[in-house]
């Protein structure tokens, strides 16, 4: 059984008439549903947090792949030979 991320949903019809769909969205994503099976999302523009994102630098990715290196080590050691 699929695992669906949302409360919302509509279906391939309903998209006939997107503003609609927009409306009844509101802030919440909506899981876009084809014969049952979700095949996408639309998340509106009030529903991501631009603010709370933050870009990080070359210094803060050599950081943390620092602290993975132990974590991904046996995965590397194994991808070795594939």
């Amino acid at each position: 059984m699929e695992k669906i991320l949302t409360n919302r949903f509509a279906s391939l019809t309903e998209l006939r008439e997107p503003n609609k769909v927009i409306e009844q969205a509101g802030e919440e994503p909506i899981a876009i549903m084809n014969r049952n099976s979700v095949i996408g999302y639309f998340v509106p523009k009030a529903a991501v947090d631009i603010d709370g994102h933050t870009t990080a630098t070359v210094t803060d990715v050599k950081s943390i792949l620092a602290q993975r290196k132990a974590v991904m080590a046996p995965v590397n050691e194994y991808l070795k030979d594939k």
